[in-house]
């Protein structure tokens, strides 16, 4: 059973009246943690342009704060998910009263945007590697006639000389070891220039990635599992009640058959929560 709850029963209206503290207390500290601070950044074509970020390590320090005021309930702490553009810090803890599990998913969901340092010497290795494009497109060019002939020279050591194109096709599929020998052959064979314009490539590509930062966006906005499933930005507090059988759990059962002291134990959990999030 999901809480908050539009049952009518007297217990569940006291867990949603709780849980709906819970949720604004901690949309409030969401939009604290997430303050966004303007910082200034830098475009591929050297344009520096003012972005709004905020720290995820401020929300991680809230979450580590909310857990260790809730020693006894069980958690794995906090987690994290990356999803190209797409981040979210959440936790998840649990406590057992009686036959019945209350579970809190606490979760922000924000998107992470590249952008370069304030350095300009992002715009002359861009330069360069366009100019070292140029010249292996240009020695890719030269390479592929020896490629044809590596390739024909090798099929036909093989005894392949008059194949059709599907039975080249499946040749190489198959072969992996011979497609890896005629490759390494046709470069071998070709100016040395090209292995080193390729290293320089990728030297100066991991040049680029070392100046990029991550500018951080959210809205402290509260959202449920299927917005945020949709990958929207905001935060979510769901508390769960669940009634335990044979280590099985099941949502639906009734309210009435729950013991009152395993109510009053329940309901003391959630204040236990409010607190929590509040100081």
């Amino acid at each position: 059973m999901q809480i908050p709850s539009k049952l009518s029963d007297p217990f569940i209206k006291s867990m949603t009246e709780k849980s709906e503290k819970a949720r604004t207390i901690f949309q409030e500290k969401i939009a604290a943690v997430t303050k966004s601070i303007a910082v200034k950044v830098m475009l591929g074509d050297s344009t520096v342009v003012e972005q709004n970020t905020f720290d995820p390590k401020n929300v991680e320090g809230f979450y580590q704060n909310v857990l260790k005021k809730i020693p006894d309930w069980k958690t794995q702490g906090i987690s994290v998910s990356k999803d190209k553009d797409l981040r979210r810090i959440f936790i998840k803890f649990e406590i057992k009263e009686g036959n019945y599990l209350l579970s809190c998913h606490m979760s922000l969901q924000y998107h992470a945007l590249l952008y370069y340092k304030i350095d300009h010497s992002v715009v002359e290795i861009q330069k360069e590697l366009a100019g070292i494009l140029e010249k292996t497109n240009a020695l890719q060019s030269e390479i592929a006639p020896k490629g044809e002939l590596a390739i024909q020279a090798k099929l036909k050591e093989m005894g392949y000389e008059n194949v059709d194109q599907q039975k080249l096709f499946e040749i190489f599929f198959q072969n992996e070891s011979l497609t890896k020998e005629i490759v390494q052959k046709v470069y071998s064979s070709s100016d040395a220039s090209f292995e080193q314009l390729t290293k320089k490539q990728s030297d100066l590509f991991k040049e680029l990635d070392n100046m990029l930062i991550e500018v951080y966006h959210t809205t402290p906005v509260m959202i449920d599992q299927t917005r945020m499933i949709a990958a929207e930005e905001g935060c979510l507090c769901n508390f769960d009640l669940e009634y335990m059988k044979n280590q099985t759990k099941e949502g639906n059962f009734d309210p009435i058959r729950i013991p009152a002291k395993v109510k009053d134990g329940l309901l003391n959990r959630m204040d236990q929560i409010i607190d929590a999030i509040k100081n």
